[in-house]
């Protein structure tokens, strides 16, 4: 194909693409990347509370805290599912990274970060997102941009095409959120509103919607982006 991929195609459909199970994301479940890796996780419940009670916040706490955001918001794309729309969650990216999940469907290509922020209060502007009392914003509007960014590379080397990825952060379980400026190209949902997404259509043909679905599914089309 001239585009860098390695595993061939089967039949005569170019759409159609036959992977190697260890290399299709389509059975991830949200937040995969987060269970691998306290499953991995030497740290004991001793050890977890000593740092708690030392003030400390163990890097397993915020694991746990990304793994309830992404499961909440995964169901919600989940559905979806059912009218049109394709979802791939937990994307590894090179290094540590990944996509918590890739929506793709009528209304486009939206590369949705999950950030559960319970009983928080949050204050969303173009220089970031505040939480609390905190005088620094969170980089999450920075983080998700570019993540939507290193999505389209991918996918447009991957399809042949280049469509638009856009960022979309969605604040879980937060208390109150005022958004004091719209920050530009990019969307910031509370979790109620994560499936009217759904009602988005008129960018993306269905054959093209099951085009990027099965490049964005490949593992191999994030192994270098």
């Amino acid at each position: 194909m001239g585009d860098g991929w390695s595993i061939p195609w089967k039949g005569d459909d170019p759409e159609r693409l036959f992977l190697a199970p260890d290399d299709d994301l389509a059975p991830n479940r949200p937040g995969e990347a987060l269970r691998a890796r306290l499953d991995a996780s030497r740290a004991g419940p001793g050890r977890l509370l000593a740092a708690r009670l030392l003030g400390r916040r163990p890097q397993e706490d915020e694991w746990r805290r990304g793994l309830e955001g992404e499961q909440f918001v995964g169901s919600e794309l989940e559905e979806l599912t059912a009218v049109g729309w394709r979802v791939v969650h937990s994307i590894p990216l090179p290094g540590e990274a990944d996509i918590d999940h890739l929506l793709i469907g009528p209304g486009g290509v939206f590369c949705v970060q999950a950030q559960l922020l319970r009983r928080a209060a949050v204050r969303v502007g173009e220089d970031g997102v505040r939480v609390g009392r905190e005088r620094q914003p969170r980089p999450y509007l920075r983080t998700a941009r570019r993540e939507a960014a290193r999505a389209g590379f991918a996918l447009a080397r991957g399809c042949g095409f280049e469509p638009e990825v856009l960022p979309v952060l969605v604040l879980v379980a937060a208390a109150r959120v005022e958004v004091a400026s719209v920050p530009r190209g990019i969307r910031v949902l509370r979790e109620r509103d994560v499936t009217r997404l759904g009602e988005l259509g008129g960018v993306l043909h269905p054959e093209r919607v099951e085009r990027l679905y099965t490049v964005a599914r490949n593992r191999r089309t994030w192994l270098d982006v």
